[in-house]
């Protein structure tokens, strides 16, 4: 029987992606493990590996093509004794083959209507199995087969393939075990109803009429900037946010930097001031545990771990890299590891993994001569550090007039997570490693 190959989640929150690349073609010989496509995400572009072993004999949808949903069938692979003319047209076990993305004019036209000519909807398909915890299930299509066959539930399996995917062997190996009592019982409530979504403003049609007497250029939405803009209009209308500004003076670490950048020329070391902020919000994380936290919806996950966030603007959008277990890290360290994630962010050559993920971020505009201002925090981090530049400014010291470089931060916090007192602890603590950066060395 043929396998189908779908488009595969590389992702928790993926829906869609395009498909950028096919490294093989129809007729090649696979097995599992081998690197058969390219897909991009809205962040990155991502391998994806085989599951399966056989011949490739039909590919659905075509390299280039957008939109392609997740769980559409992308290609048919044949079993051994298989030949094409086992192939249907929606795939090889009746799945539905995906469809290019309709072009912006056509899916207005159309509406949510089906393309002229395909075929009628099918029933829909079963839900797909759930771990305990709700996540989904990653499984390929010839061991959900087996699964079902032998009555077995495919979330008490552990896999083995990439990324932890069920693959043949695993459910040939496991026995099957009755689920259908237990289901009732272990069923998770289901999930309130997403409140409707707040209009956004007029309708595109109305503000193009608008502007019907002025020359423009239309620029389509790629996946990123749709799902940055979803994002943060999220956060803005449910995180109720408050903000926490201070100045900090950075004469001393300036000068430590620049006594440790000139002993680690020779080792090809430059620390940026980037750098002992990150460690400096490491520490702070470990000093007030009660900022190191994410919400949950219906409760805070406080961590031990210190994984900071890092905004790295890249063309069209940008990306959070996660410097993890930044408290526990020198500084070198924390340096390497941020020109590597920055310079992959810009090839857009991230795994999820780096980027999601963590309670707190860094956004950081200094470099572009920007004072200050307010950024928005991205869910489900509990708070974001906006960085402006170092300038030299007036300040009093001992009641006499003195010139220091001083930064102006500003900490945006989820109300719902820290309260006032405590993200002013936080920030309290970040100036204080800052002004005495001996201090992030011991």
């Amino acid at each position: 029987m043929t396998i189908d190959i779908l488009m595969p989640a590389l992702s928790p929150t993926m829906e869609e992606g395009k498909l950028a690349k096919w490294n093989v073609k129809e007729g090649d010989t696979i097995s599992s493990g081998d690197v058969i496509a390219e897909i991009e995400t809205d962040k990155a572009t991502m391998e994806v590996e085989a599951v399966d072993e056989g011949v490739v004999g039909k590919i659905m949808v075509e390299e280039g093509t957008e939109g392609v949903k997740v769980n559409a069938v992308i290609a048919v692979l044949l079993e051994e004794g298989e030949d094409a003319s086992s192939i249907g047209s929606g795939g090889g076990s009746g799945g539905d083959a995906a469809a290019p993305a309709p072009k912006p004019a056509e899916a207005a036209s159309n509406g949510a209507s089906a393309p002229s000519g395909s075929p009628a909807p099918a029933a829909p398909a079963p839900a797909a199995p759930k771990t305990a915890d709700g996540g989904r299930v990653f499984a390929s299509p010839l061991a959900r087969r087996i699964a079902a066959e032998k009555g077995l539930d495919l979330s008490a399996i552990k896999g083995s393939g990439p990324h932890g995917r069920i693959v043949k062997a695993d459910v040939e190996s496991a026995s099957a075990a009755p689920k259908a009592a237990s289901a009732a019982a272990d069923a998770p409530k289901a999930a309130p109803a997403p409140a409707a979504a707040m209009p956004s403003g007029p309708a595109a049609e109305a503000v193009k009429k608008m502007y019907s007497d002025r020359d423009y250029t239309e620029v389509t939405l790629d996946g990123m900037r749709k799902t940055i803009a979803a994002r943060l209009t999220e956060a803005k209308q449910t995180i109720p946010h408050f903000y926490l500004r201070r100045d900090i003076e950075l004469d001393a670490l300036l000068k430590l930097r620049g006594q440790m950048n000139a002993k680690g020329e020779k080792r090809g070391i430059k620390l940026s001031v980037n750098d002992y902020v990150i460690k400096a919000c490491a520490l702070a994380l470990q000093q007030v545990p009660g900022c190191n936290a994410a919400w949950a919806g219906d409760r805070v996950l406080e961590f031990k771990a210190s994984d900071v966030a890092v905004a790295v603007a890249i063309e069209g959008g940008l990306f959070t890299p996660i410097i993890r277990d930044a408290e526990a890290k020198s500084l070198s360290t924390i340096s390497a590891e941020m020109k590597d994630l920055a310079a992959r962010a810009r090839e857009r050559k991230l795994a999820p993994q780096e980027y999601q993920g963590g309670a707190f971020a860094i956004s950081n505009l200094g470099m572009f001569g920007i004072d200050n201002f307010d950024a928005v925090i991205n869910p489900p981090h509990a708070s974001i550090l906006a960085v402006g530049a170092g300038v030299q400014k007036p300040v009093v010291k001992d009641g006499a007039v003195a010139v220091a470089t001083v930064m102006s931060v500003t900490l945006s916090v989820d109300h719902r997570v820290i309260d006032g007192a405590l993200g002013a602890q936080f920030l309290d603590a970040v100036k204080g490693y800052i002004e005495d950066p001996m201090s992030m060395l011991m």
